[in-house]
């Protein structure tokens, strides 16, 4: 005959608690209410619990997208340096067109909020028209739209960075000084205010080469709109015969490549996944955070 177990009931099936149990759990009870006793026997208050912090939102890097495989693998690499700067944070990336994700298909897969931030180097259409209509087209979400990368002070040391590997002197001499120049290649924009953040780029760039640097596009969409090959001409007629092809884009492209072919000594990379440009998103992203209203996309400034 089989003993039967003292730890069950009388059905068999229910367990019981052992006495060391039974111990263990008075103990943890009787713990937990003298901790709510001062030594004069007076009750003290129950300990308050800390606040839940709502998470933080998400970062969603805005690239135009390209036809050129290397686009995505560049965007790629500059959102996991993104991830390395700021462990923890969610960061996402959505395509305006001609890559997936595309922007509206990451924003109706996410939840709670978002920050938009734009990978573009400054304001255009896209920044006041397409990303905002994509913010909108997401009311499940909570978003801000950050400003657009330029201009800042970090573009030009990505800026700058890429030339001295293209062979840029890291000091020039007197003589280097009043014959060098550098065209700063942008894609190019109807809007004024783009064409106004290239400019400021450029002034910025030259404060720290200390040469001329003329803002040019590999699009010219207005008549007062300068072509990489006229800018190197017009640096030219100014005795600027060494001139360098600055490539204000963030990926590489045709219209990266475009400009760079037309340099008459060096031309640099693209920013790409460069460390400033990381930091210059993360800057923009916790700047629409700590933003206490949105702001309208007509009215962002990139300072």
């Amino acid at each position: 005959m089989t003993p039967s177990n003292p730890l069950r009931d009388e059905s068999g099936s229910t367990p019981l608690e052992s006495t060391a149990q039974i111990m263990d759990r008075i103990t943890s009870q009787l713990g937990s209410q003298l901790t709510l006793v001062s030594l004069d026997g007076r009750r003290r208050s129950a300990p308050r619990t800390a606040p839940r912090t709502a998470p933080a939102p998400a970062l969603v890097v805005v690239g135009h997208g390209s036809r050129d495989p290397r686009a995505l693998a560049t965007v790629t690499a500059l959102i996991e340096r993104v991830r390395e700067l700021r462990p923890g944070l969610t960061v996402r990336l959505g395509h305006i067109e001609l890559n997936e994700p595309l922007l509206t298909d990451t924003l109706a897969g996410a939840t709670g909020s978002a920050v938009l931030v734009p990978l573009l180097l400054g304001r255009g259409y896209h920044v006041k028209h397409d990303i905002p209509e994509a913010a909108a087209a997401a009311p499940h979400l909570d978003t801000r739209v950050a400003a657009p990368l330029g201009p800042h002070p970090l573009l030009v040391d990505a800026l700058h960075d890429r030339l001295v590997e293209a062979g840029w002197p890291t000091r020039l001499g007197e003589a280097d000084r009043r014959t060098a120049g550098v065209v700063l290649a942008a894609a190019g924009s109807r809007d004024p205010d783009s064409a106004t953040d290239t400019r400021r780029t450029a002034d910025l760039l030259a404060r720290r080469l200390g040469v001329p640097v003329v803002p040019a596009y590999a699009s010219t969409t207005t008549a007062s709109a300068l072509s990489v090959p006229a800018a190197v001409r017009a640096l030219a007629a100014r005795g600027r015969h060494r001139t360098a092809v600055a490539s204000y884009f963030t990926a590489p492209g045709r219209f990266a490549t475009q400009c760079a072919d037309a340099a008459p000594w060096i031309a640099s990379a693209p920013l790409g996944a460069h460390r400033a440009m990381a930091r210059l998103l993360l800057h923009r992203y916790d700047t629409a955070r700590a933003s206490a209203t949105q702001v309208s996309p007509r009215q962002l400034t990139s300072a």
